[in-house]
């Protein structure tokens, strides 16, 4: 099987914060390494996501809005939808 290529990162962080991690990552069955990079990246991910910028034509974006803004039709699920007992209730 090939090795897989890895670089280092090295941090600085307090003492407190690694017993955390290291709490946390046992709780999990995972290594600190394994647990602060699944954290990392999924903190990264999300960051990236929240900027994602979507451009469209203003003809599209009218036409977007307009469909958000209009009443849903009447058809037989959303009825059913509407007079079922909530699963809660």
């Amino acid at each position: 099987m090939p090795a897989i290529a890895r670089d280092t990162l090295n941090m600085r962080i307090k003492p407190e914060d690694r017993s955390l991690f290291d709490w946390a990552a046992k709780a999990q069955g995972k290594t600190r390494t394994d647990f602060i990079l699944e954290a990392a990246r999924r903190a990264a991910e999300e960051a990236l996501l929240d900027r994602t910028l979507v451009q469209v034509s203003s003809t599209a974006y009218d036409e977007f809005i307009a469909r958000l803004d209009a009443r849903p039709s009447p058809n037989e699920r959303l009825k059913k939808t509407i007079q079922s007992k909530a699963p809660w209730e």
